[in-house]
């Protein structure tokens, strides 16, 4: 009796393996940059504490990457954020102001504008301007062979590559966020006031937007700004040295913009469910 009732096991085992391999392949590729994703984050951090970690290659490759970064995207920030100013702020003041509950301006442009759009439109910016540039850049370099090249000469790609570009992404996504709010508000006050619907000054329409922001507010927001450029270029530059054999340019672009869009609203949605 026991061989009869081992073979069946055997059989039954055989038609149930096949199935559950490929729910685990595709669940360990799944959550395999996700992982990777938390693991370099936390190294990025801890290496770039470390004085001789900047040594002048890899400080040569920060400044450069900055200079794209903030330069490449400073015009698409400003056109972006007169947009949303010509649209958002001078909307809002106007119907507020209509309704008769002009002195709730101030709070309704910092949750909407500052806090929720803005780091949105600026880490949409960052993926289109730069994150697709360096993805392109390293990914190229690994299929080519250039970063095993690299390995067998000693020098480790995560400082030399993505240690400086993901600072870099970081200081470029809290410079420019800081830009698109303060171009998009004042726009929006350039338009009401012409229109006549704000008879303040400008002095006096900052400083009712920041005394509408609590103390969480000057800590939040620019932590937003500083998360979604970090999480960009180190998503970016992960997604340009995890490639596959049969990957190619034309695969990597729409995978590298899909996760980067997925991190911006990932960081904005933990941070508007916990603050």
């Amino acid at each position: 009796m026991p061989g009869p009732w081992r073979a069946r096991l055997a059989a039954l085992l055989g038609r149930v393996r096949p199935p559950l391999a490929a729910i685990g392949r595709l669940t360990r590729h799944q959550v395999r940059f996700a992982l990777v994703l938390v693991g370099a984050g936390w190294g990025v951090l801890r290496e770039t504490l470390r004085p001789y970690t900047w040594r002048r290659t890899v400080r040569q490759e920060f400044r450069l990457c900055l200079r794209q970064v903030v330069g490449g995207g400073f015009l698409s920030v400003l056109v972006t954020a007169t947009l949303a100013g010509l649209t958002v702020v001078s909307q809002a003041a106007y119907w507020l102001g209509f309704a008769g509950m002009a002195q709730m301006t101030g709070s309704i442009l910092v949750s909407v504008l500052v806090r929720e759009i803005a780091p949105v439109l600026v880490g949409v910016i960052l993926l289109g301007r730069s994150g697709m540039l360096s993805l392109t850049e390293i990914g190229m370099l690994t299929l080519g062979g250039q970063i095993r090249a690299m390995e067998a000469q000693g020098l480790d790609p995560f400082l030399l590559l993505v240690l400086p570009r993901t600072f870099a992404f970081t200081v470029g996504g809290f410079t420019l966020g800081i830009i698109f709010a303060t171009v998009s508000l004042l726009m929006g006050f350039i338009v009401t006031h012409t229109a006549g619907v704000i008879s303040t000054s400008v002095w006096t329409f900052f400083s009712n937007v920041l005394r509408a922001m609590s103390a969480w507010d000057f800590l939040i927001i620019p932590l937003k700004f500083v998360l979604v450029g970090y999480c960009i270029g180190l998503g970016s530059c992960l997604t340009g040295l995890l490639v596959d054999r049969d990957d190619t340019i034309a695969t990597l672009m729409p995978r590298g913009f899909a996760r980067g869009i997925l991190l911006v609203l990932g960081v904005n949605i933990v941070f508007s469910l916990g603050f």
